[in-house]
């Protein structure tokens, strides 16, 4: 990093202290989706064939994008393994683990599925050989002090109403159909969250089920445990939307198309950090699009837990075929309680940002990645790149 880029970021961070931080929102609302949203079935599918690949070949190369639509289910892209592995039977496992077993909703295990898969490009290996980036890009780590778990709370809070309605869809409230979102708006004074202004939930349901009925569950079950679980104040029932259309019977595919990759924002901060130029899921870590945002999210949540800064944003940028970043900058948004140059020389010490060096820093040669196609990609401390140093 020079240091007219250094210079800048210092500039531009007293530019921010000046007028108050960044979060000069008044109210700020971020959104999550539910396992069973069509472009997380695709997430989780491309991840559920880079898991298996990893299983069977820890150097396996995958870049693998899904499509699901009625009845259908198209996984295209490069694979590279010493295995040879089953994507149909892969894909089937995962439709029926999220509740995809009913044929009324036109889409579930017996979905047609065409498989459009081939080699890695010699012309991507050749640079992955040498141990250098698997492509070109940038990426962003945020975090902020507003929730334990050094993120963002609109988004926090809407991943756990989404985990809770699924969970409750497999359990308690059966009439709960797969798909699924939520929203959530918080109020914010001088850059800190004081209030929960509004939630939406949306659920597809069995229609013999009673709208007020599911409406009461759900607020009972989901909304009130969750704010509980962070001390936030009584939404009641009428400050809760359900279904903004009243009702919704049919989820997943039959009522959109999913593709892997549509649900960034989502996997990352919510809107509130910035989002680099690649999506996750279906990549194996020597993709930057994926290791190096973990990375930076690393950097950013280390930064805030030492408590240099209440919020920080760590980016990142990679040239294919090349091991370094050839860009890495922080911005603290006039939060920070140490001069720039002292956080610089802590966080650049933390570890190697060569790709090797992000991919033996948290083991990411490993079948871990399913899991992170929902809820988000950030937040879960069993996730190496969670960790404090």
């Amino acid at each position: 990093m020079n240091r007219g880029a250094f210079s800048r970021n210092r500039k531009t961070s007293l530019f921010y202290k000046l007028i108050g931080g960044k979060m000069n929102y008044s109210l700020f609302t971020s959104e999550s989706v539910c396992a069973g949203h069509p472009d997380k079935i695709c997430d989780q599918i491309s991840d559920a064939i880079l898991d298996a690949a990893l299983e069977n070949d820890k150097n396996a190369r995958v870049a693998v994008e899904t499509l699901v639509t009625t009845g259908k289910v198209v996984v295209a892209g490069e694979v590279t393994c010493r295995a040879e592995l089953d994507y149909k039977n892969i894909i089937r496992r995962k439709i029926k683990e999220l509740g995809y077993t009913n044929s009324v909703l036109d889409f579930d295990e017996n979905a047609d599925i065409e498989v459009l898969i081939h080699q890695q490009s010699k012309d991507i290996a050749v640079g992955v050989d040498n141990e250098g980036a698997g492509d070109q890009g940038m990426m962003f780590g945020y975090a902020c002090n507003e929730t334990p778990q050094l993120m963002p709370l609109p988004i926090v809070l809407s991943h756990e109403l989404c985990q809770k309605m699924d969970e409750l869809q497999f359990g308690q409230l059966s009439y709960l159909r797969p798909d699924g979102k939520a929203e959530v708006g918080i109020s914010y004074k001088n850059g800190k969250p004081v209030k929960v202004e509004k939630m939406v939930l949306a659920k597809p349901f069995d229609p013999a089920m009673d709208n007020q009925k599911i409406k009461t569950d759900l607020y009972n079950l989901v909304v009130l445990p969750v704010l509980e679980k962070y001390d936030l104040n009584k939404l009641t029932k009428e400050d809760v939307i359900f279904n903004g259309t009243g009702e919704w019977e049919i989820g997943g595919p039959a009522s959109d198309t999913g593709v892997t990759g549509r649900k960034i924002v989502v996997d990352t901060y919510g809107g509130m950090g910035r989002i680099g130029g690649g999506c996750f899921s279906g990549k194996d870590p020597t993709k930057v699009d994926r290791s190096a945002a973990y990375a930076a999210r690393f950097l950013a949540k280390n930064i805030v837990a030492k408590g240099f800064a209440d919020r920080c944003e760590v980016q990142l940028a990679y040239v294919i075929g090349q091991k370094d970043p050839i860009i890495k900058s922080i911005e603290t948004f006039g939060t920070e309680k140490q001069e720039i140059k002292i956080i610089e020389d802590f966080v650049w010490s933390l570890m190697d940002l060569s790709v090797k060096g992000i991919i033996e820093k948290f083991n990411l040669r490993r079948p871990i990645y399913q899991k992170t196609a929902r809820y988000g990609h950030f937040g879960d401390n069993e996730y190496p790149w969670e960790k404090i140093s």
